[in-house]
């Protein structure tokens, strides 16, 4: 079948896989370095107790087989050596079955993360990344022509994440038709990055535009991706160039590196360099791809009616695999930032005088003359709770407790979770939480002060609490 493959994307397909690739190893390291306090046999929220009352077919993981913490490592930091040899371009020096099966091998081992990683998992970028990574598999390698199907279907995934989380805002916040929001997303957003207090600062007349050019590219350019090229092309250059943008503003894990790869796909690599004559497909990969594409076609149906929904859903699996899911983001800005700040003591009584020293996070705001650092593609999972937790007690009902304790036990695998330990000797023999408004300081606050942050107390998230 002629029409089945197109040799002009073999550059984007190489480029595509090597990227998605490097995302699959930066969602593995971050499993393999923090899943013990979070979901490990002693962590917060346990995945033999999840496993137990979660059947198989709810939430199908290898771990609903069997579990423990080396388990686990072992299959964590075997995706991050897999992932790192597929970056390297190992997947196409081996045959074209075995290059599909090493794909599939990885989104197994994810999915099966994702499955049982409960709210420390919830985020709508692991589904990103399962459902890119399935269709990855179908992708082939250099033993074969890229196929167009699932091109397509690539660009379909790209199209949902941008076009899905335009409607969101149109549909949300009255802020985003006002083109007013980003007058307070860049010092609320979970994550502020290194130049946010700068972006905070811009010209209000500069947020409008920038508000207003993000409708374009998320509610128009999208559209352009189905165009023939190189229009196409361009439309997935204007992608990159806001995702960009995006990731210099913020911290939002592999989010918008991984919308840059998928746009990368849609990019006609004949336009850069000339393609190599590759083999014509087998004919047992066209049936497996047709088929595929066509259980993708099938299962787009609720997705695709949740877009045009008035009740539009943001982040939202519709099957248990992860095979084709709803995205979107910040359907409403706050106007306030708050953060829980948790503070111990080691004072065994306490009276008016207690001292109480501020244990500090990575990635969240804590101390006002820190400034956030960059860590995305990465995802501090705890830090991002943290946020949800600010936003309402309820976000942090299931982990905050077994947090705490943790704390107060002086358990190593959550303190290396954290920037720093006050404690370094030993554990406090209290902890409370408290809640602090926050906002950026001015110019001329910075300059006088080295503070990146001003702070005021707002109200007790936790009582002093001790173990007995």
């Amino acid at each position: 079948m002629e029409w089945f493959s197109d040799g002009d994307y073999w550059l984007s397909r190489l480029v595509f896989q090597r990227a998605l690739a490097a995302m699959y190893l930066v969602a593995f390291l971050t499993a393999a370095l923090q899943f013990r306090a979070l979901i490990g046999e002693r962590g917060m929220l346990p995945v033999p107790a999840y496993v137990r009352r979660v059947p198989m077919r709810r939430a199908p993981s290898l771990f609903q087989l069997r579990y423990s913490d080396r388990l686990f490592a072992l299959c964590a930091w075997a995706g991050c050596l897999l992932s790192a040899a597929l970056v390297a371009g190992a997947g196409d020096h081996v045959p074209l079955v075995a290059a599909m099966a090493w794909w599939a091998v990885l989104w197994v081992l994810y999915l099966s993360i994702v499955n049982v990683g409960q709210t420390w998992y919830g985020f709508g970028w692991e589904s990103l990344l399962l459902e890119t990574g399935f269709l990855a598999v179908f992708l082939g390698n250099e033993r074969t022509a890229p196929p167009v199907l699932v091109l397509w279907l690539l660009r379909w995934v790209l199209f949902r994440v941008e076009f899905g989380a335009g409607l969101i805002k149109i549909r949300g916040d009255e802020c985003w038709r006002k083109l007013t929001c980003l007058d307070f997303h860049h010092e609320t957003q979970p994550m502020p990055g290194p130049l946010s207090w700068f972006f905070h600062h811009l010209p209000k007349p500069l947020h409008r535009v920038e508000v207003a050019a993000n409708h374009v590219t998320q509610l128009l350019v999208p559209v352009l991706l189905f165009t023939p090229q190189p229009i196409a092309s361009a439309a997935a250059a204007t992608i990159v160039l806001t995702q960009l943008w995006l990731v210099l503003s913020g911290n939002f894990a592999w989010l918008n590196w991984l919308t840059i790869v998928l746009a990368l796909s849609a990019v006609d690599g004949s336009l850069i360099a000339d393609p190599p004559a590759l083999p014509a497909p087998p004919l047992w990969y066209e049936i497996v791809v047709i088929a595929v594409t066509a259980l993708i076609v099938v299962l787009s149906y609720r997705p695709a009616r949740n877009l045009f929904s008035r009740r539009q859903q943001m982040n939202r699996s519709y099957d248990p695999l992860h095979l084709v899911n709803a995205y979107g983001a910040f359907g409403s800005v706050g106007r306030v930032r708050h953060e829980v700040v948790v503070e111990g003591t080691d004072e065994k009584v306490l009276h008016q005088g207690t001292v109480w020293r501020e244990y500090e996070f990575k990635g969240k705001p804590g101390d006002v003359r820190r400034l956030p650092r960059q860590y995305a593609p990465y995802h501090l999972r705890l830090d991002w709770m943290m946020w949800f937790a600010a936003l309402s007690p309820g976000y942090a009902a299931s982990w905050f407790g077994p947090f705490m304790e943790r704390l107060l036990d002086g358990d190593r695998d959550t303190l290396r979770l954290l920037g720093r330990n006050p404690f370094p000797d030993a554990p406090p023999a209290y902890v409370r939480a408290r809640v602090y408004r926050y906002r950026y300081t001015t110019w001329r606050e910075l300059r006088a002060t080295g503070a990146w942050w001003h702070r005021t107390y707002v109200r007790e998230f936790l009582r002093p609490t001790r173990l007995f």
